[in-house]
């Protein structure tokens, strides 16, 4: 049987999600947020001091559709769409607006018949490397490696009342606030830091596109340009 084990980090054991059981301001809308690392699940468990639980499931990926957004075929521009589609950034000026606006028009992905998704997870500093990129301040290429900073793993999330059908609970085990609550504050403030190192010393080319040219040069999802930058 083609599956996968998957782990939800909560406060609360949750032996029956359900679709619209979150907040559709989350990463990619409405859907389960899980994980198929439990060390990263038990971090996700414990955001106070306080202990959480990892909740553990098994997914029967038979006929469900994935977009799976770590494939060749996308880019971190797509990725950047739908972060954009569901979660709008504070304190946006026009420029920040015209922006959202291009990457939404250009760069958004089809999510109608999408059963689960595969990708980033935008915790609060990725999410603020993605402001950056918005507001003009790194180019493509830094924000693609920035994404890979402090290592916080892939996200799973189910997307559609057919991956929940065949989704089964299996077992919770408690998150010890002591332990992870501690990991989740240091794998964040190592990605800041390794962030602020990179984007210190790193070098930008004539060939680096910030958002304003792409926005300038009309820079298209399918345009050669975007794979370099990110192959950089």
């Amino acid at each position: 049987m083609n599956t996968k084990i998957l782990y939800h980090g909560s406060k609360e054991i949750i032996e029956k999600p359900t679709l619209r059981g979150g907040k559709e301001s989350n990463d990619y809308g409405y859907g389960f947020y899980c994980t198929e690392n439990i060390e990263l699940a038990n971090e996700w468990a414990c955001p106070d001091n306080n202990d959480g639980y990892a909740n553990k499931y098994e997914l029967d990926m038979t006929g469900l559709n994935v977009l799976d957004l770590t494939k060749p075929e996308y880019n971190i521009l797509n990725w950047m769409a739908l972060l954009l589609q569901f979660r709008i950034p504070k304190g946006m000026t026009p420029n920040d607006e015209m922006a959202r606006e291009y990457i939404l028009k250009n760069f958004s992905i089809d999510l109608t018949k999408v059963d689960v998704i595969i990708g980033y997870r935008a915790d609060d500093s990725y999410f603020s490397f993605a402001r950056d990129f918005l507001k003009n301040t790194i180019t493509v290429a830094q924000l693609s490696r920035a994404m890979e900073l402090g290592k916080l793993g892939i996200q799973v999330v189910l997307h559609s009342e057919k991956a929940f059908e065949q989704l089964k609970y299996i077992e919770s085990t408690i998150a010890d606030n002591e332990t992870y609550y501690t990991k989740r504050r240091a794998r964040d403030l190592m990605a800041k830091e390794e962030y602020r190192e990179a984007t210190k010393f790193s070098s930008v080319t004539q060939d680096d596109l910030f958002i304003m040219d792409i926005i300038r040069q009309e820079v298209k999802n399918d345009d050669p340009r975007i794979q370099r930058n990110i192959s950089r």
